[in-house]
């Protein structure tokens, strides 16, 4: 018999598991969550909204559909938490914003609407940075999320809420968004799995307004592949409000067992922290010596270019999204009003000429993928940073900007490719370090059974790096 408290910790497989043969119900799974957020969310802030009379009457549905062998999907009865700037019936949905401080949605966005019919428990919502367009989180509603492997370090952003939740034992699972590396730098700081998809694959319609065009996608964060495996096959499918989701119906080839992997760890000048270097040389040594064909080859992009085309479109999202809500400049922070400034002072010409640069991105980046299977790089360039901070000043003792710590991530928002960050290695004072397996567009169920073989994969994170 499982110890009930030990329940809090236990992978969405294994909850399954354990629904499956009795041993303990979603009830009970749900009442050592809510016991671990008692004991730890006051001091991580990762979840800002429950409904807990919602979430027991669901796990009570679910139980009474596993005592007669009857569940709905493989994550029915698995508790998880949702993102604040996603919309979910009864929960609030601020956006990290006091513009949207009273604001609950009345309708699940496609992703939740499949979670929930797939008999998953919502545990509640996440903290986030106003507007989901910081790599950190913190806002004037709610305050500051801490990483739970580096305390008084940040867990990223902006799905830094989702994977704090994780990483403390607030469900097994967090469902996010990333528009510039919002999933996947938050999983690394984290210690955890996470996949950015390709465009189209997950269904988005409705919700909040999407400034970040496609480059923002809606994926799963997980302690391990198959859970993260798993909860995509969930989320993925073809939903008629949203065209695009057509690209999910297209059938995938599995890669070989020993894929051409393009290898790079540094982006021109720019600084990557010396323990993310060293972690990365390991990884990729591992996947080499796992059987893959592992190749250094030069950066494939080019940063300033995805920096300036990126931040375009974001900033003109937001100045357009403000535009339509008179007075906003006086309830938001000083991060979103000005990067609202800056984008009310574009012209559409400024904006075409980044979606024209958009679609250059695009071709280049699928032709890369007629010389490799898969590229590998860091997923971030710098290691948690003091969580109230909105970006490191310093990486690897060298200046660095706002998205210097960011540099390995827009660019596959940009192009539309999907990418898995996996934790490889953690240290002992800033948190886990993650690696990018990246694959052109569509492949994103092969990349997910690529990485639920690979041994490496799940030995990595056992290495600790000293400070």
């Amino acid at each position: 018999m499982t110890n009930p408290a030990d329940l809090a910790d236990l992978t969405a497989g294994e909850l399954v598991a354990g629904y499956g043969t009795g041993a303990f119900t979603p009830a009970e799974a749900l009442a050592a969550i809510h016991v671990r957020i008692d004991a730890v969310n006051t001091s991580i802030n990762a979840v800002i909204a429950e409904d807990r009379a919602a979430a027991l009457q669901a796990a009570q549905q679910s139980a009474e559909r596993w005592a007669q062998h009857k569940p709905l999907s493989a994550l029915d009865g698995v508790p998880l938490t949702i993102k604040d700037n996603l919309h979910a019936a009864g929960l609030p949905a601020t956006w990290g914003s006091r513009l949207y401080g009273d604001f609950v949605p009345k309708a699940d966005e496609p992703p939740v609407e499949r979670l929930r019919r797939a008999g998953a428990v919502f545990i509640g919502k996440t903290n986030v940075p106003e507007f989901t367009l910081q790599g950190y989180t913190d806002n004037l509603l709610f305050g500051v999320t801490q990483n739970p492997l580096a305390p008084g370090m940040t867990p990223g952003g902006s799905t830094g809420g989702g994977a704090a939740a994780v990483a403390a034992g607030i469900g097994p699972l967090a469902l996010g968004t990333d528009g510039g590396g919002s999933l996947r730098r938050p999983a690394a700081h984290c210690g955890l799995f996470a996949i950015k998809p390709s465009i189209g694959q997950v269904a988005r319609a409705g919700g909040f307004a999407q400034i970040l065009a496609d480059f923002e996608v809606v994926g799963p964060i997980a302690k391990t592949p198959d859970d993260l495996r798993t909860a995509f096959h969930v989320l993925a499918g073809f939903d008629q409000r949203d065209p695009r989701s057509s690209a999910a119906l297209a059938a995938d080839i599995p890669f070989s067992r020993t894929p051409r992997i393009g290898y790079f760890n540094t982006l021109g000048a720019a600084p990557v922290d010396s323990r993310i270097t060293h972690a990365s040389e390991n990884f990729a040594t591992a996947l080499a010596a796992a059987g893959c064909r592992v190749e250094d080859t030069p950066t494939p992009f080019d940063l300033e270019r995805v920096n300036a085309a990126w931040g375009t479109v974001a900033a003109a999202g937001l100045g357009w999204h403000l535009s339509q809500h008179p007075g906003a400049d006086a309830a938001i922070g000083g991060n979103a009003r000005a990067t609202a400034e800056r984008g009310r002072a574009l012209s559409a010409t400024d904006y075409l000429n980044a979606w024209d640069t958009c679609t250059a991105i695009r071709a280049e980046a699928a032709r890369l993928f007629d010389g490799f299977d898969l590229l590998l790089c860091p997923t971030t360039a710098a290691l948690a940073w003091p969580a109230a901070e909105p970006f490191p000043p310093l990486i690897d003792g060298r200046p660095a900007g706002p998205r210097g710590h960011a540099i390995f991530t827009a660019w596959m928002n940009v192009a539309g490719l999907c990418t898995l960050s996996i934790p490889v290695a953690t240290t002992s004072d800033a948190g886990g370090i993650g690696m990018q397996l990246v694959a052109a567009p569509g492949r994103d169920r092969a990349l997910l059974d690529f990485l639920a073989t690979l041994p490496a994969a799940a030995m990595a994170p056992r290495r600790t790096i000293q400070g």
